[in-house]
């Protein structure tokens, strides 16, 4: 018997790309999709390439209407899920989080980066952190999963192997991310328009990104070191995708083969995990899939080991890690429904 899954925040970015890869998983079938600013439209009305596809309607939410749903999938700007989630965990229901708003388990650090109240702060801790990579047999017993940012995914799969092998120095690490604009959601503005981002770049919460928090405890709880990092996020004109260059610095002498190692050791059973080695990353060869590429040079010059990575925002960085999740959560192959 299918998985009957329903979404809150269906008419976003993230909502949208859940529902492409939801709607050829031949496991689950979408049973609400929630919007309640496009309650009402059809969702082939909002994004056409639904037409023939499916005769969903947006919906206002009401946690009557999915009483009889496995799981549910909260797509919302962070400072929202947590009006959602207490009911849906005392209702017994599961529950995948792409937002903020469970992927620390400190709330002072929360309030710090995301600038409000956690008023659901007692459920912290029963929120299992959505690294598949790195907590897969966490995930497959959990009710409440916080699916990863993308910014920090595009980072801790490089580095964890790394930290973990005590191979390079875990604190003055510096990551400079880059970032297509549909990373910043669905709502318009004028710094997002085509007009003030085409054709530039630029730096943007330098120092205070909230993603920043969420990197160094990470890395500090699965890699099994204290970390640190300087994060340095950009939004660059394109629609979608992330390149991360990692700049660490190595204990003693270490060799290109010492990190292709560590790579195989954690990433060998990885299906979404692809090394290239001395070859550079680029993003148009991961958009639209759930793959992160890496790859990784020593320098010896000055001492340096450099990383890069490459995601689609929308797939790796939420939607397909957050439906990559489910299917291990559900007992399903862990690539179904995804690429």
């Amino acid at each position: 018997m299918k998985k009957r899954i329903s979404i809150i925040g269906a008419s976003g970015y993230s909502g949208a790309e859940l529902l492409k890869i939801l709607f050829r998983h031949s496991n689950v079938e979408v049973t609400h999709v929630f919007a309640n600013s496009s309650a009402g439209k059809r969702v082939d009305e909002l994004y056409p390439h639904f037409r023939s596809v499916t005769n969903l309607v947006y919906g206002e939410y009401n946690i009557d209407k999915i009483k009889n749903d496995d799981l549910v999938f909260i797509s919302l700007p962070s400072g929202e899920a947590m009006n959602f989630v207490p009911a849906l965990i005392d209702a017994g229901k599961k529950v995948i989080d792409l937002g903020g708003d469970f992927r620390l388990q400190d709330a002072r650090l929360y309030t710090k980066y995301y600038k409000h109240e956690h008023k659901a702060e007692k459920y912290l801790s029963k929120a299992v952190y959505g690294l598949p990579e790195w907590n897969k047999q966490n995930i497959q017993s959990a009710q409440l999963i916080a699916n990863p940012g993308c910014y920090v995914t595009s980072a801790l799969l490089p580095l964890l192997p790394l930290v973990k092998e005590n191979l390079i120095e875990t604190t003055g690490i510096t990551i400079s991310s880059l970032s297509g604009v549909s990373g910043a959601g669905r709502s318009s503005s004028i710094d997002l328009s085509f007009t003030e981002a085409n054709e530039s770049v630029k730096a943007y919460k330098v120092g205070v990104h909230q993603h920043t928090p969420e990197i160094e405890t990470v890395l500090s709880d699965f890699g099994g070191q204290k970390s640190t990092v300087t994060f340095v996020p950009h939004l660059i004109p394109i629609t979608r995708g992330i390149y991360s260059s990692i700049y660490t610095t190595p204990k003693g002498n270490i060799s290109f083969e010492q990190i292709e190692s560590a790579y195989k050791k954690y990433y060998t059973n990885s299906p979404f995990v692809r090394l290239i080695g001395n070859a550079v990353p680029e993003i148009k060869h991961v958009q639209y899939t759930n793959f992160c590429d890496i790859g990784w040079k020593v320098y010896e010059r000055n001492n340096q080991i450099i990383l890069h990575s490459v995601i689609d925002n929308l797939v790796k960085g939420a939607a397909g890690q957050a439906v990559q999740n489910m299917n291990l959560l559900f007992g399903f192959d862990e690539t179904a429904g995804l690429f």
